[in-house]
């Protein structure tokens, strides 16, 4: 195989393939990519055996052919080369050799045959969609997933389809986040799939905030992303994920309306002074008040007040305020809406917009 490529063309594609390889793998061949020239373009392809990840690109090619070769080094070497430099890249007798204008590198390669088919059957169902609206449906719920529970279906984000609507739901037990999108979809009955967590957290990564169309495929094993120019393949999570409907709460008659900066910043500010494990922040609630104080355990206080839209009955409840910061780093719009039962009950926290369909739930803490 032989191919020639200018730096700044394989390196952006050459850091996403390699961001999946993990830095212990159970098989040498793990630690490589498998590179195969075909037209005018190469393929670079890396696995764990969970996900696959596949980036396309223009090359020059003089001789088609396959390969492996270590992801890291071969990362490392482009990555450090100047600006424009023309990489030509030659393998045959188990090397590859890399030469630039004033450098020459030599790196022991695999057989491609050895290289692991991560690509799984047909793919049932297929939702397409713009590039901005899945990374923020993403970016807006996946921090409530769990990590490494032992209850392995919270490890992952459930991703719901059907009837035109695509919903995404994370929960780690103590809070859930849900969003909802309308789309185009093949599937007339609503099914669901549990993307893993690294899957997700890669995705994050992959989509930008383009226009561009992305391609979600899905089977009963796994999720394929297609971009233009980029493949992602992931096996998913076999369990049942818990029944959310039933955690939203409903008939909370307290309405706080608050705008999202003030609050963020209010209880950023209180959290300088939290200690203990629970990040535990009191909320006292009265008419056009929102009061947050931490005590800790050196009986220092913070406290802050901001003005908001209230004119219920007095009240007072507590929470784990990186959670709250969490949801509100994580969900979008300027106003916010946050509804209460009572001490005890679960709050639900929108935005305000109710064109924007985000639903956040956080348990209370034991005052």
């Amino acid at each position: 195989m032989q191919f020639t490529v200018r730096k700044e063309t394989i390196l952006k594609p050459l850091q996403l393939v390699c961001s999946i390889i993990e830095r212990r793998v159970t098989s040498p061949i793990l630690s490589n990519i498998l590179l195969s020239t075909h037209d005018t373009q190469l393929s670079m392809t890396s696995t764990d055996m969970e996900l696959e990840m596949i980036a396309n690109l223009p090359v020059n090619i003089q001789l088609e052919g396959r390969t492996t070769i270590s992801a890291r080094k071969f990362l490392n070497i482009c990555r450090a080369l100047p600006n424009n430099t023309i990489i030509n890249f030659n393998s045959q007798d188990n090397k590859a050799i890399i030469i630039t204008s004033k450098g020459r590198f030599s790196l022991s390669t695999l057989p491609s045959e050895d290289f692991p088919n991560c690509e799984g059957a047909n793919y049932s169902d297929e939702i397409s969609l713009p590039q901005v609206i899945l990374k923020a449906l993403f970016d807006e719920t996946s921090f409530a997933m769990a990590i490494q529970d032992a209850r392995y279906y919270l490890n992952g984000l459930l991703l719901e389809y059907g009837n035109n609507t695509l919903r995404a739901v994370a929960t780690d037990g103590h809070r859930l986040a849900l969003g909802t999108i309308t789309t185009s979809t093949t599937s007339a009955n609503k099914n669901g799939v549990i993307i893993p967590r690294k899957a997700v957290i890669e995705l994050g990564r992959l989509l930008n905030n383009s226009n561009d169309n992305v391609t979600i495929a899905f089977n009963n094993q796994q999720i394929k992303v297609k971009l233009s120019d980029v493949n992602f393949t992931s096996k998913l999570i076999d369990g049942t994920f818990p029944n959310y409907e039933r955690v939203l709460p409903l008939g909370g008659d307290k309405e706080v309306l608050a705008d999202r900066a003030p609050l963020k910043m209010a209880l950023s500010r209180v959290a300088i002074l939290s200690r203990d494990k629970h990040q535990s922040v009191r909320i006292n609630i009265k008419s056009g008040l929102f009061k947050a104080t931490i005590i800790n355990q050196e009986q220092e206080s913070a406290e802050e007040e901001i003005n908001v839209e209230y004119e219920g009955e007095a009240l007072e409840v507590a929470f784990n305020n990186s959670y709250l910061l969490d949801l509100l780093n994580a969900m979008p719009g300027d106003k916010i809406r946050l509804i209460f039962s009572d001490e005890s009950s679960s709050a639900l926290i929108t935005p305000a917009n109710k064109k924007i369909a985000r639903q956040y739930v956080i348990m209370p803490i034991r005052i």
